[in-house]
């Protein structure tokens, strides 16, 4: 296992591929090295970047230094990107697509970002989150309620309810529960976009570096929504819809478009 130190000492356990520019991989809710889509993504990548997965703090063999605050998880990105020789492009997906927005617009050595599906509520193509959303999941963490945490979250995402109910009878569940204990890190970060606002004004506007803001064809309107919304908020960005994917997008259909993006001159 390599790790990294964080400004507070946290370990940020991550793993390198490729050869080319730098790349790091930002995860969403519940993913870590170990479980999600990041080493698929990172396979499909490596012939044209130097790919850099890492699990978030609380998740796989990172530590998880407490208490959580979100300056502490763009601290541990900027280190890994201090790693990567002080500057790397970022790619975020779902929750993780939050953070990245936020590292932007404070660490100067994110030189391009990419975004897939943060899920902010900008109007009311979907019911909004309730206020304290976060504290009541943390709650039922904290009581020793893993699944009933796991099945609030993925409620809230729209997950079916038969889908919930036959979930845990399905290996992955032990996984998701392990890391339930991070699901309000990432309710933290998105929480003020998901109360069916628009997006706050010159939210991103410090964030001038090139970006992408991509959504699966086949999403929720809502998403799709939130998508156009923050690539409206972004001084240089570009959106893209990409036919036939939704909110798990398979990594050979994101390669390439993160690719080309990626290879492109300023």
């Amino acid at each position: 296992m390599t790790t990294v130190t964080s400004r507070d000492g946290t370990a940020i356990a991550y793993e390198r591929s490729g050869a080319g520019p730098a790349v790091v991989l930002v995860d969403g809710a519940l993913c870590y090295r170990a479980s999600g889509p990041s080493r698929p993504l990172a396979e499909q990548l490596k012939s044209d970047f130097t790919v850099y997965t890492y699990d978030r703090r609380g998740r796989g063999e990172s530590g998880n230094t407490l208490p959580y605050a979100v300056e502490r998880e763009v601290e541990d990105l900027e280190a890994v990107i201090e790693e990567a020789g002080g500057t790397a492009y970022v790619y975020g997906i779902s929750s993780g697509a939050g953070l990245a927005l936020e590292a932007a617009s404070r660490i100067p050595g994110i030189t391009k970002l990419a975004v897939y599906e943060p899920p902010f509520i900008v109007d009311d193509s979907r019911e909004p989150l309730p206020e304290g959303n976060p504290a009541r999941v943390e709650a039922a963490v904290a009581a020793g309620r893993r699944t009933e945490a796991v099945k609030m979250f993925m409620r809230q995402v729209g997950v079916p309810g038969f889908m919930l109910a036959v979930m845990p009878v399905f290996p992955v569940w032990a996984k998701l529960k392990g890391v339930a204990h991070t699901i309000p890190y990432d309710l933290t970060i998105m929480d003020e976009g998901q109360h069916g606002h628009p997006l706050p004004a010159g939210k991103y506007e410090s964030v001038k570096i090139p970006a992408l803001a991509a959504a699966g064809g086949k999403s929720p309107q809502w998403m799709l929504n939130s998508v156009r919304a923050v690539a409206a908020a972004l001084p240089d960005s570009r959106h893209q819809v990409l036919p036939g994917q939704n909110h798990m997008v398979k990594p050979q259909a994101i390669a390439p478009v993160l690719t080309r993006f990626l290879r492109e001159e300023p």
